[in-house]
């Protein structure tokens, strides 16, 4: 995999822009091994990324691009493809400063196979050992730029959520008051997890079937955060609950925590423990992932989209998922 060349750092941009767009495609064609075999086309069209699919011999190439709250991504993916290469997907060429990548093709993703509960389980539980490798390097990812939300940062990035006007125009007064009355125990939440003993890592923070090659490699950090592991159960089981029409504490759901969990150490009543924490407060998580997302967004925003970091932290008051 090659690094390019720092490039100058590019805010806001709009993905329909004929100006970006032609710097995008002499990128790629400079960071290509072989020509391009016929148009470019934009697809997965996003406020916060795009992707471009580019026709080769060879198949195609996936470009990536990422707007400015989420551009760490091209980092990290250089990075794991060096601390992890069999377990995600490895770029052929990143530029870190524009958050930019570029990725041979891997594959259908695991959604396209119709995957059973089974194909579920599976995935957590090699996503898990991912996690215990990489927990040695927290700090280096951090170092990378991705964000940093372990247990004892959340009370505050959730205080300062709270205090965004946006963010409390759109929870509303009743959304509002009912939040900021968990603020004390969400406190005492974090605090516990802090204290279970299990040290933070990557944390992927949209990890579902749609996010997993069929081979297994994991891919899209756009939302990934330093942060206690046990959080990726939130989308994940929430995924897997839309997937297989599941409601929160389903039997089916408690399964694929288990499955999960199966491979940490510690007292299994322990980790369930903390694994209902973890998904609790995950939804601030969430609710940071969306903020950066939209953060200088490339394309207009519709009000569903635009609200999200409001409707995840209004989650603080539902039932846990598990």
């Amino acid at each position: 995999m090659r690094e390019a060349p720092s490039g100058s750092t590019v805010d806001g941009n709009d993905w329909h822009d004929p100006v970006w767009r032609a710097a995008a495609e002499a990128w790629i064609a400079d960071h290509l091994d072989e020509p391009v075999t016929g148009p470019i086309e934009l697809t997965r069209v996003r406020p916060w990324s795009v992707s471009l699919r580019v026709p080769t011999a060879r198949g195609p190439f996936w470009f990536k691009a990422n707007t400015f709250g989420c551009r760490y991504e091209a980092a990290l993916a250089s990075a794991l493809a060096w601390w992890a290469p069999g377990s995600v997907l490895v770029p052929v060429a990143i530029d870190a400063d524009r958050g930019w990548l570029l990725t041979a093709d891997a594959g259908p993703i695991l959604r396209e196979s119709a995957p059973t509960p089974d194909d579920w389980a599976a995935l957590l539980a090699t996503y898990g050992e991912l996690q215990r490798t990489l927990a040695p390097r927290a700090d280096e990812m951090t170092g990378l730029g991705v964000p940093d939300v372990r247990p004892a940062a959340l009370p505050g990035l959730l205080a300062d959520l709270l205090a965004d006007p946006a963010v409390r125009a759109d929870l509303g007064a009743a959304r509002l008051a009912a939040v900021q009355g968990v603020a004390p125990a969400f406190a005492d939440w974090c605090a516990e997890l802090a204290s279970d003993g299990l040290g933070a890592s990557l944390q992927h923070d949209d990890l579902h079937d749609g996010n997993v090659f069929t081979s297994g490699r994991f891919f899209d950090w756009g939302d990934a955060s330093v942060a206690h592991p046990f959080g990726t159960l939130l989308v994940t089981l929430s995924s897997a609950g839309y997937a297989f029409d599941l409601k929160p504490g389903a039997p089916e759901l408690l399964r694929l925590r288990d499955a999960y969990l199966s491979g940490w150490p510690g007292d299994p009543a322990a980790l369930r423990r903390s694994a209902t924490l973890a998904c609790r407060v995950t939804r601030v998580s969430r609710a940071l992932s969306w903020r950066r997302a939209l953060d200088r967004s490339a394309l207009p925003l519709d009000d569903d989209v635009r609200t999200a970091p409001a409707e995840w932290l209004a989650e603080l008051t539902e039932p846990d998922i598990v």
